[in-house]
This record gives C-alpha cells, sequence and structure tokens, in this order.
C-alpha cells in the first residue's frame, strides 16, 4: 500500500480510504467487522463516517476498538451552531468509542464556519483541537464555489469534495487549490455517486492524481476486494484508456 502526506495536517494516509457509510447495509456473511479487519490487513489507514449514519458510526467503533490506535479515523457534522456541534462531537466520540477523532469535517453547503461568526462554529472547532477531542478538521462539501472559499481562507486543513471520471473538469481546479495552499484533497463519490459501475476506469483515472486520497464506500468483500487487486494491478493509462475515459465523461456531460 502508498501512503501520501493529507495536506498541512501531515497525516501519513492510503491511497485507498475506507468509505464506513455503507457498513449498516452489509449482510450477516460480511459483516462490518469482517470488511473493515480485511481493510486493514491489506493496508488502508484512513475510515471516513458521519454522525448522519449513527448505526455506521457504531459498527465502525466496534471494529476498530482493539486497533484505534493504529488507524485514522474521520467523521462529520452539519451542525447549526457551536452548541450543537458540540453536542454532535461528544455523540460521536461514544459511538465510535474513541477519546478523539483524528480528521472531524464540517458539512457546508449552506455557508461556510469563519471565525466571528454568531454561530461560533469555527471558535469550537478550534476549542475541540485545543482540547484534543479532535487532531486536526476540514470541510466536506459538493459546493465548487464554497470550497473554493474554503481553500482560500486557509483556515481548514482538508477539502472533501465529489470528484469522479463524471465531474473531473471543476473539480481538477480544486486539486491544483488544495496543492497550492496544502491543503489535504479527498475524494468522495469516486464513482460519480453511484453513476459509475466500471471500477477499474474510476479507480485508473483517480490514481494519475497523486495528492488525491478516493473515499471508496464499501458494504461487500467483492468490492473490497475489487478495489484491492487495482491498487496491487492498476489500470495501464494507455490510449485505449483515454478514449473509454472521454466516452464516459462525454455520455454524462
Amino acid at each position: 500500500m502508498d501512503y501520501i502526506r493529507l495536506g498541512k495536517t501531515n497525516l501519513l494516509i492510503s491511497r485507498i480510504a475506507f468509505g464506513a457509510m455503507r457498513l449498516s447495509e452489509s449482510s450477516v456473511d460480511e459483516n462490518a467487522a469482517v470488511l473493515v479487519r480485511k481493510a486493514y490487513e491489506a493496508g488502508i489507514n484512513l475510515y471516513d463516517t458521519s454522525s448522519k449514519y449513527p448505526l455506521s458510526e457504531k459498527l465502525l467503533g466496534d471494529a476498530l476498538y482493539d486497533i484505534r490506535n493504529n488507524v485514522i479515523l474521520a467523521t462529520t457534522t452539519s451542525a447549526k451552531n457551536w452548541s450543537e456541534l458540540t453536542e454532535n462531537i461528544e455523540n460521536s466520540l461514544m459511538t465510535l468509542h474513541t477519546d478523539s477523532v483524528d480528521l472531524y469535517q464540517f458539512e457546508a453547503e449552506n455557508f461556510l464556519p469563519l471565525p466571528n461568526q454568531e454561530d461560533r462554529i469555527y471558535e469550537t472547532l478550534v476549542e475541540l483541537k485545543k482540547k484534543g477531542k479532535i487532531k486536526h478538521f476540514g470541510i466536506v462539501t459538493t459546493d465548487f464555489e464554497l470550497a473554493k472559499k474554503a481553500i482560500e481562507s486557509d483556515l481548514y486543513e482538508t477539502l472533501q469534495f465529489p470528484f469522479s471520471v463524471v465531474n473531473s473538469d471543476y473539480a481538477s481546479d480544486l486539486i491544483k487549490m488544495c496543492e497550492e495552499h496544502d491543503v489535504g484533497f479527498i475524494a468522495m463519490q469516486p464513482l460519480g455517486g453511484g453513476l459509475l459501475e466500471n471500477i477499474p476506469i474510476a479507480y485508473g483515472f483517480l490514481n494519475q492524481y497523486e495528492s488525491v486520497v478516493p473515499i471508496w464506500g464499501v458494504k461487500s468483500l467483492e468490492e473490497l476486494n475489487q478495489i484491492l487487486y487495482f491498487r496491487e494491478h492498476p489500470p495501464v493509462i494507455d490510449e485505449t484508456f483515454q478514449k473509454d475515459v472521454e466516452k464516459i465523461r462525454s455520455f454524462f456531460n
């Protein structure tokens, strides 16, 4: 497994990250613990979940309990003010069975928390970091302009944004900005939010971007095994591959 530095967090992250939001969909035979432990044994060290999915948070926390110090744990909040944010982090810490979250991400769709706002969200994030309840914090958004604003503010350490062969044009501009501002870029929806089924194309395309860490949502061993296979056997980026990419982009755009 290859590892890269996640921007100014200085965290060394596996080039494959485990999206745990779908863990509650795993079958009895392919339970969450089996999936998470297989990913861990393969070298995956970033596990991403969300407070919107408390059952998935709990399943992930249960699966990582005895190896918590060996992994990087990320979750999100969509709190509307400092009080709700404080409640969210306490609930997440309890559900995940941990004293701290390595990366706490604010889901920003309608506004970007900044210093000296009435909601006091940004100040609370800073205070939680000082207390050690979170080690780093970043932004999750699907809004391009809000993402740009977050990067340019230099207040956030990471950006999680949709990036795949389907929406590569404008997202690639954000990747360049993140590199310039030393902000870690985490790619959500690497399969275009379910639009793509061709994992080799999706994986090969994202693998070209050395500073990008894709979050692969996993709910079955079959999905995990495919992703791990292409980590060891990356698709060849040749003329045929590029033509296939262009066909997909033309179809969806």
